[in-house]
């Protein structure tokens, strides 16, 4: 159940953003929901290998390189999903990265809220 609350959140996120953003662009509700996936999926198996091969660029600017690996795994799943999600370029990325981040923090926080609510009144 955690990691279907996850991907939607990712989804809305996702989905939200690109909407208000330029340089962006998801088709539908459903692509959002497949992007969430292909960059969970990412997340799980290529991000922990490209901070292992930057740890020492990672640690000389004190973990801010995290975030170019965050828009490289946005433009990765750019370039896996290209008939439905599109990202104009690096820079889009990066700042679309960092709204996901903010967003989907937000939107986890208060999911979370609300499950420990719901089981107090239990």
């Amino acid at each position: 159940m955690k990691f279907l609350v996850k991907v939607m959140s990712l989804a809305l996120a996702i989905f939200l953003i690109a909407s208000m953003m330029p340089g962006v662009s998801v088709e539908s509700m459903r692509y959002a929901i497949l992007v969430s996936l292909v960059i969970i999926l990412l997340n799980i198996y290529l991000k922990p290998i490209l901070v292992f091969l930057t740890l020492p660029i990672t640690v000389v600017s004190l973990g801010f390189f995290l975030l170019v690996i965050n828009a490289a795994i946005i433009l990765i799943a750019s370039n896996i999903l290209h008939a439905g999600f599109k990202v104009d370029g690096f820079w889009i990325a990066f700042l679309f990265s960092i709204l996901i981040s903010i967003t989907n923090s937000v939107l986890e926080r208060i999911s979370k809220r609300l499950e420990e609510r719901q089981n107090n009144t239990y």
